[in-house]
């Protein structure tokens, strides 16, 4: 067991439905076993400059249902370079910090990683991200809310095109994974999803949009994720409109955009931020550092942090399969 008394935690990068959640977790569980807790404003950034908070239970009370963060979050260019993490280590031994619990994503990781690597703090993270892209993990804190936020305006988007006979393209989050777009095109009944994993020809959607349009005679759903080398909605439909053979189609694009990151979270992202934060700060206690706190079927795993960032977890490529069956 590591000799910690005061348990450090932040919040980096992207918000994530149920960072709080998390949050909570953390630091009743860290006070439930006689540690003292700071919450770290403002992820790296905060932890630069020292903007420090001490928590108690009261502090994390009635936030497990919303969404955001109550410790903010920033991006830190300081952070990015050694002088600016050995900065960061400076201020957390002057506010006694033994240990810390880093809630997001790959990029959190990495300078969770290096704090460890450079300075021997002892680390756990917790995955939140929206994309549900981490290695090491079955989901992320967050990504099933962004799911269901993105079904749930795909259905509102259907309503409108199947009355008035449209093609929408409806653009999810997703710059370098595709989970939200593969699984909210298969819920939301879309007829064709196009994500950053495939190769997306112009030709291919365009052939395929013409032939369900001509088939079903009616609204066309095409969901497809920002990061897509064809430009994401607005690129594919200004492509579609420079085409003559599209000059009768009505067509519209919807960007979902931070609507997907914002919200209360779902049962599932609370339930999975509470086990996940209860764990990362067991495994703090039982004297592991640099490593990831995840979910596997079903069950807690520690993966170590440098096999987390920099590695893309896969999409299931018989989901994909599946679209083409389903449309």
């Amino acid at each position: 067991m590591q000799d910690i008394q005061r348990l450090g935690v932040y919040t980096s990068g992207g918000d994530a439905p149920g960072m709080n959640a998390c949050l909570r977790a953390v630091v009743r569980t860290a006070l439930s076993n006689d540690l003292d807790v700071t919450g770290i404003r403002r992820g790296y950034e905060g932890m630069i400059e020292g903007d420090y908070v001490e928590m108690d239970r009261r502090s994390v009370s009635h936030i497990v249902q919303t969404g955001g963060t109550v410790l903010k979050s920033a991006r830190s260019e300081d952070f990015m370079h050694k002088e600016g993490r050995a900065r960061a280590a400076q201020q957390l031994r002057k506010a006694k910090i033994d240990a810390l619990v880093a809630i997001g994503g790959d990029g959190t990781f990495r300078g969770a990683s290096k704090l460890h690597e450079e300075h021997e703090f002892p680390v756990i993270g917790a995955p939140g991200t929206i994309d549900n892209d981490l290695y090491g993990t079955d989901a992320t804190i967050g990504y099933d809310t962004a799911l269901n936020t993105a079904i749930e305006n795909i259905d509102r988007v259907r309503d409108t095109a199947d009355a008035h006979n449209r093609l929408f393209l409806v653009e999810v989050m997703g710059r370098d994974a595709g989970f939200i777009a593969l699984n909210s095109g298969i819920g939301g009944g879309a007829e064709l999803i196009l994500i950053p994993e495939t190769i997306t020809e112009m030709d291919m959607v365009k052939e395929r949009i013409l032939s369900l349009m001509s088939a079903q005679r009616r609204s066309t759903i095409v969901v497809v994720a920002e990061g897509d080398e064809l430009g994401g909605a607005r690129g594919i439909e200004q492509a579609l409109r420079d085409d003559p053979e599209f000059s009768d189609i009505d067509l519209r694009s919807t960007i979902l955009g931070h609507t997907q990151r914002g919200g209360s979270p779902t049962a599932g992202d609370r339930v999975l931020a509470s086990r996940l934060g209860v764990a990362a700060v067991e495994a703090l206690l039982d004297g592991h550092s640099d490593v990831m706190v995840g979910l596997v079927n079903g069950e807690t795993k520690l993966t170590p942090l440098r096999n987390v960032y920099g590695r893309r977890k896969s999409i299931d490529y018989d989901l994909l399969k599946l679209t083409q069956i389903l449309s």
